[in-house]
């Protein structure tokens, strides 16, 4: 059984969803999908480390993840957990630690397809020429957050 829950952040409203005890989706805004809506206690767990993250007192997230994706999606986003607080890798370099150096275009679809937003860390993916570059919940976001975890 899938629930779901919305929680008010910094940058506006993220929903949560759990499926048998694990997280699949943090995205902006409400989600539109027919999920019962409940605060379970994985959920509870996780918006109170995402107020924690957002508060500046959280780095990393622990929480048990289920991630739904094509086996390449996946390989990109176990690379997106890899990238420490507060730093920031190109694609390039996520195509290159996957062993797919070519696939410069794919990682950054990969990203673009993330369903959990913040905790894999798609917004420290940055342009090979040092600039920030698409993110789904938009530009702002992507620098609210970096300039959140510099502050550090």
């Amino acid at each position: 059984m899938k629930y779901r829950y919305e929680i008010e952040t910094k940058i506006g409203i993220l929903t949560l969803i759990e499926k048998e005890g694990k997280i699949t989706t943090i995205c902006y805004g409400k989600e539109k999908q027919e999920i019962p809506w409940q605060k379970t206690a994985l959920l509870a767990f996780a918006q109170q480390q995402l107020l924690e993250y957002f508060a500046g007192k959280r780095q990393n997230f622990s929480l048990p993840l289920e991630l739904e994706g094509t086996e390449f999606q996946k390989k990109v986003w176990q690379a997106l957990q890899k990238i420490p607080y507060g730093q920031t890798k190109t694609y390039g370099q996520i195509a290159k630690e996957i062993g797919k150096k070519k696939a410069v275009r794919a990682v950054g679809n990969a990203n673009h397809n993330n369903p959990i937003a913040i905790i894999i860390p798609c917004h420290r993916v940055i342009g090979a020429n040092g600039k920030l570059t698409g993110y789904h919940g938009g530009l702002e976001k992507k620098e609210f957050l970096l300039t959140l975890e510099k502050a550090l």
